[in-house]
């Protein structure tokens, strides 16, 4: 079992940013990649990016969102981030940390608001 905590979200304004953190508790030494998925009002979950925990590879970094938002890892503390700058009123959205470990886990989500 894996248990996630997603924190870092809020209300934005359109240009601003925010810094979502994703913290891992539980059998940690299974993660093989974490993630950030979102879900807009509407609209199905997408994937934002993942990356790999022992080689820090980026993969399926949605195309849009580069050179806004940036994804990170911290090993030592079992974290993800994301860094979201430029935001626009389309990113509002439930954002959910995710866990491969293998199999996925997910967190409880986090809204985040950005008004025009």
């Amino acid at each position: 079992q894996v248990q996630l905590v997603e924190s870092g979200g809020g209300l934005a304004q359109s240009g601003g940013s925010l810094r979502l953190s994703c913290v891992a508790s539980g059998n940690t030494a299974r993660i093989v990649a974490m993630g950030w998925y979102r879900q807009a009002p509407g609209k199905e979950r997408e994937v934002v990016a993942q990356i790999f925990k022992a080689s820090g590879q980026i993969t399926n970094f949605r195309n849009s969102l580069k050179g806004r938002f940036t994804i990170s890892r911290d090993n030592d503390n079992n974290m993800v981030f994301l860094q979201m700058d430029d935001l626009r009123p389309e990113d509002t959205a439930v954002y959910y940390c995710q866990a491969l470990a293998p199999s996925a886990y997910w967190g409880q989500g986090i809204q985040v608001t950005v008004s025009s």
